[in-house]
């Protein structure tokens, strides 16, 4: 990653100082100055669009920090050796998590998939302006990509945050998971449940649950999860469905 292109960063941004400390605190990692930086811009950049254009409906920096930034980064919490180096983030909106996975591990390439036009030009506004490469986006719906050759079992993570239900989330991120990657699911109180209900989808495609990471975040008092499913198995290559066909039928457990 590239210095941000914008200036006048002399030091830790006022503002900025507790997502330094919340991000310790919860991963242990310890933000550089460059990424500082980079958080504080996309900030800006997402208040000025949000103006506008209403891409998401947190306004205020204090919940840009905690409830996207903060939020994103958790996926952190899921340790992997080697790191990923190759990353999908499917349904990303405003580019979380994948953007701020992005700016937190230079290192991955990235595919941010989002079938909506306006949040998809948000995001390449963001990586030109914070000088992120490596970085592919896709206007496209997750059951198309999901059959592409560059994009099939091609994924060391395949992730997704508020985007449906964990049957309907499996089959649009398991094909796109290579043999021993894993699916990401950022879920609210609901995870434990919608994990029983997605026993018979994540069988079927080829995933195995390995387990729910609680994720506490200050200031908010719903419970969160990150859901983490290996690839263990192909996914068989009907899947992923017809475009929409996942959500309207989706592969529910069977007695």
């Amino acid at each position: 990653m590239r210095s941000a292109k914008a200036s006048g960063f002399p030091g830790i941004i006022s503002g900025v100082e507790q997502l330094v400390q919340e991000t310790y605190r919860l991963t242990g990692i310890k933000l550089s100055r460059i990424q500082i930086q980079a958080f504080e811009r996309y900030q800006d950049l997402l208040l000025k669009w949000n103006r506008v254009h209403n891409l998401t409906a947190i306004h205020k920096p204090e919940e840009i920090r905690t409830k996207h930034f903060l939020d994103s980064i958790s996926c952190a919490l899921v340790r992997s050796d080697p790191p990923p180096g190759k990353v999908i983030d499917v349904g990303t909106g405003a580019g979380f998590p994948g953007l701020v996975l992005k700016i937190l591990y230079p290192q991955i390439t990235l595919t941010l998939v989002e079938s909506i036009r306006k949040k998809l030009d948000f995001c390449r506004l963001v990586a030109d302006e914070l000088g992120l490469e490596g970085v592919t986006f896709l206007h496209q719906r997750a059951e198309e990509v999901g059959h592409q050759p560059d994009h099939r079992e091609a994924y060391d993570w395949a992730v997704a945050r508020a985007v449906a239900h964990l049957p309907v989330l499996a089959e649009y991120l398991l094909p796109l998971v290579r043999r021993g990657g894993i699916m990401l699911a950022m879920k609210g109180e609901s995870a434990p449940r919608e994990a029983q209900e997605a026993a018979y989808a994540t069988r079927l495609l080829g995933g195995h649950l390995r387990k729910l990471i609680p994720v506490s975040l200050p200031g908010v008092a719903e419970e969160r999860y990150l859901v983490v499913i290996d690839k263990i198995a192909i996914t068989p290559a009907i899947y992923p469905r017809r475009a929409g066909l996942p959500t309207k039928q989706p592969l529910s457990n069977k007695t």
